[in-house]
């Protein structure tokens, strides 16, 4: 009897990767239903960018406007919680590790916000201000006016400058989107 209880505790090679593939599908499923999954690879891709990022690279100076543009992007990565692209982003773009005050932001974007706005990014309350607001402010492009989509479409053969604009401030409301 002892001899065959000894011989049943020995498991083929096939079993074996059979309960280890098991126990990969069960262990993915649960970390995929507990949305750990997405996390942990976020993770992994931002710790092997910095891994192979150099920092004794010089990064490339960044323009005023790439500059906001980058620090509008990072307010809204922070605020949706992804603190790896965060980290990316501020690793690639050279980007200084403190954010730019959110106030410099809007004195900079001559933003004007009510007191829900505050409680949401800026490009938020700039893409809903957008939406809500500006329809009627779409540029001119060789004398006739453009919806956005055209534009993106025609960006590369139409100069569209600071000219078809009215310098006005974008009054930013309600903080929603």
């Amino acid at each position: 009897m002892h001899v065959i209880l000894v011989f049943n505790t020995f498991t083929t090679k096939r079993e074996k990767m059979a309960s280890s593939h098991d126990l990969k599908e069960v262990l993915k499923e649960s970390l995929e239903n507990r949305g750990s999954l997405a996390e942990i690879k976020a993770r992994l891709r931002a710790e092997v960018f910095t891994a192979l990022d150099d920092p004794s690279e010089m990064k490339p100076a960044i323009s005023n406007d790439n500059l906001l543009i980058f620090e509008l992007i990072r307010e809204f990565l922070d605020y949706n919680h992804c603190k790896y692209s965060t980290s990316v982003l501020v690793s690639e773009v050279g980007l200084p590790k403190v954010p730019l005050d959110r106030e410099f932001l809007r004195h900079e974007l001559n933003i004007v916000e009510d007191a829900p706005s505050k409680s949401v990014p800026l490009l938020y309350s700039l893409v809903s201000s957008y939406k809500d607001n500006n329809m009627d402010r779409v540029p001119k492009v060789q004398g006739f006016t453009k919806s956005l989509d055209n534009l993106r479409a025609t960006s590369t053969t139409h100069k569209v400058t600071s000219d078809n604009y009215e310098s006005v401030p974008v009054i930013v409301k309600g903080g929603k989107l």
